[in-house]
């Protein structure tokens, strides 16, 4: 059976969270935005929350490409 969209939204969190942290990342605020739930449908989205810059500088850093010698 396909899982709905609130399900596989839900694992796309779970995904995520897990994948930040192994970055040594986390967001606190990350989840499901619970006014997209309340649809009919529900279109669920997911809510990344608020960070601290310290935070914002990480998830920068993981996202920017790296050359073979582990420079940005």
């Amino acid at each position: 059976m396909r899982p709905t969209e609130t399900e596989e939204a839900r694992e796309v969190v779970r995904e995520l969270r897990e994948a930040l942290g192994r970055a040594g990342i986390t967001l606190p605020s990350l989840g499901l935005d619970a006014v997209t739930l309340a649809a009919d449908p529900p279109r669920p989205l997911i809510e990344l929350g608020r960070c601290t810059a310290a935070t914002a500088r990480l998830l920068a850093a993981a996202l920017t490409p790296r050359d073979e010698g582990g420079r940005p």
